[in-house]
């Protein structure tokens, strides 16, 4: 089930280790009208989709201490939920992130473009 129903709005989870970048985008949700939900570790984001499935997610790849989104991004995959790879380690986390096979935003990008394309995949998932 959805966190979410028909028209209300999104819900947007955001699994980023870095508190400010955390914030940033979660503010940046809020401004386009959805909702968001932090999870600053993969523990925290697994909880969160179990107790509510969002609408789409914002997945930071490299976590720190050799932690990655990788069982975050599976159990996404397998309730169908989109999401997006926001990342600035792309060339050490190459590997990674072509076997999760999502959109990548780099960072540094805007928290507003990184917020308007996750908004965009739930609002694609609706219509679909």
């Amino acid at each position: 089930m959805s966190a979410t129903n028909g028209n209300a709005a999104p819900v947007i989870l955001i699994l980023e280790d870095e508190a400010m970048i955390l914030l940033e985008m979660s503010f940046a949700i809020e401004d386009h009208g959805a909702e968001a939900i932090q999870a600053p570790s993969v523990r925290s984001a697994l909880e969160a989709i179990e107790k509510a499935r969002p609408d789409a997610a914002i997945l930071d790849v490299n976590l720190g201490r050799n932690t990655t989104c990788e069982a975050v991004a599976t159990r996404l995959g397998e309730l169908n939920v989109p999401f997006v790879l926001h990342s600035g380690d792309l060339v050490r986390q190459g590997e990674l992130i072509a076997r999760i096979g999502a959109e990548v935003i780099p960072k540094p990008s805007s928290s507003d473009h990184v917020a308007s394309r996750a908004i965009a995949l739930a609002r694609e998932t609706r219509e679909t």
